[in-house]
């Protein structure tokens, strides 16, 4: 039971901040909040994405690269243009290693104001941070798994934010249903979005790339929208206002 309830918490944690600060703060700014803030939710991103910790410069870079290119031969993800999941996520963590270590030249307009905290990146992203994480999920497991089958979690937790990841990004193109007909595949993966917190709602999302609400229809609670109003109205953060045009 304790080896559940912890992947869940990082599950859910680590979930709620790629979907809160990485994605909608870091890549869309659909709300702006305090340096130091900032700087406390990269601690925080790192404390619950762990050993799968992912940059939010080179997150928010590629994750603007993927709307202006969506679907195409740019796109730094797509189904279309690859030929099986793991072949994405390997181009995917290709593409966002070359933008973190400047490989590669990026435009301008994918970089404009994407949070970027090099030398704590350059700690979090280490291969001795990755190690220590990785230590600490197998001590725990050995300490705490009371069946064998419980062993199956640990890729998941070793592994968590490319499986967010990739969820969205494959089969977010592939399953589910639309509410607007696009040039791209998106899709809306869940009437209800209880595993994704609302990261699911894909297709909404690429209708509606400014908006902090990634559900459209009273069916789809967006769980990560609820608790950015929270923390708007207790003064932590400061919501964008957006039109919605249906």
């Amino acid at each position: 039971m304790i080896i559940i309830i912890f992947v869940l918490v990082l599950w859910y944690g680590g979930l709620f901040f790629q979907s809160f600060f990485l994605h909608r703060y870091a890549a869309h700014q659909v709300f702006t909040m305090s340096k130091t803030m900032e700087r406390i939710t990269f601690i925080l991103t790192w404390f619950f994405q762990g050993s799968s910790y992912l940059s939010a410069y080179g997150y928010g870079i590629m994750h603007r690269m993927h709307h202006a290119y969506t679907d195409t031969e740019k796109d730094p993800h797509s189904p279309s243009y690859d030929a099986n999941l793991f072949a994405m996520m390997w181009k995917t963590k290709t593409i966002y290693q070359d933008i973190n270590d400047q490989n590669i030249a990026v435009d301008a307009k994918f970089t404009k104001n994407v949070p970027q905290w090099k030398s704590f990146d350059a700690f979090a992203s280490s291969r001795f941070s990755r190690i220590l994480w990785i230590t600490f999920y197998i001590v725990f497991f050995a300490y705490f798994t009371t069946a064998l089958w419980q062993w199956v979690l640990l890729p998941v937790a070793l592994l968590m934010a490319p499986i967010h990841g990739v969820i969205i990004n494959w089969f977010g193109h592939i399953y589910g249903y639309v509410n607007y007909k696009m040039t791209n595949t998106s899709k809306n993966l869940f009437h209800f979005d209880f595993l994704m917190m609302g990261e699911g709602y894909h297709n909404n999302h690429h209708k509606h790339a400014s908006s902090a609400n990634f559900g459209v229809k009273w069916h789809e609670v967006d769980v990560t929208y609820l608790i950015i109003r929270v923390l708007d109205f207790l003064g932590f953060i400061k919501l964008k206002p957006v039109v919605i045009k249906k």
